[in-house]
């Protein structure tokens, strides 16, 4: 028996863990292949590299807002 929180806590882990992969991967860009000069706008500042890296993680996530079921009934319907 799976408890409501359990599934809350699954959703949100699905959904958090893309976005720190990207982040530590934003980071690792800017410390490993960074622009050392400063003229790079995205590289020369780890903050800014560690929010792409979290923007791409977001829309790796982004889902269509509709469930799966649903989107199985309108295909079937068809």
């Amino acid at each position: 028996m799976e408890l409501p929180t359990t599934r809350r806590l699954i959703g949100w882990t699905k959904r958090l863990l893309p976005v720190l992969i990207g982040a530590t991967g934003g980071f690792a860009y800017y410390y490993f292949i960074g622009c050392v000069s400063g003229t790079c706008p995205i590289t020369s500042n780890p903050w800014t590299s560690t929010g792409y890296g979290m923007l791409l993680g977001i829309i790796a996530t982004w889902g269509t807002g509709r469930p799966r079921d649903e989107q199985r009934k309108d295909k079937g319907a068809t």
